[in-house]
């Protein structure tokens, strides 16, 4: 890919920087659905959700957990300033098995004093992470 269609990359998370780099295109998790964004996009900002960020470098792809935070979309560069980040080689599987099981059971048991927002929330960064180590 021509070099003039690549911008900035910045995921940041509260203690290090998680990635910092050239992309020509990056995908993520909004609250209003996923998005894809290539040099030269409307500035905005934007809510992150917990997904599966994808960054494109040419023809090279890498993947990682992405747990939520906010998004800055300049022209020329994409910071995210993320709640926490994850590569596949990160992750745990059997630790997200037993948090998604967690999750599910706090769900499902109905408690009156369940967080139940608190409980989605893990039950989607378990599946994440999941979702992200089943085919590496």
């Amino acid at each position: 890919m021509a070099e003039n269609n690549l911008f900035q990359v910045e995921i940041i998370c509260p203690d290090h920087m998680f990635y910092q780099g050239e992309a020509s295109m990056i995908e993520f998790n909004t609250s209003e659905g996923q998005v894809g964004i290539l040099k030269n996009h409307v500035p905005e900002t934007l809510i992150v959700r917990p997904g599966i960020v994808v960054i494109t470098d040419g023809q090279k792809k890498q993947e990682a957990a992405l747990h939520g935070g906010f998004a800055e979309v300049l022209k020329d560069k994409v910071t995210i300033l993320a709640q926490a980040a994850e590569w596949p080689r990160e992750i745990d599987v059997a630790r997200a098995e037993e948090a998604k099981e967690r999750a599910q059971k706090r769900l499902s048991d109905k408690r009156q004093d369940l967080d139940v927002l608190r409980a989605e929330l893990s039950l989607k960064r378990a599946l994440v992470r999941l979702d992200l180590t089943k085919n590496k």
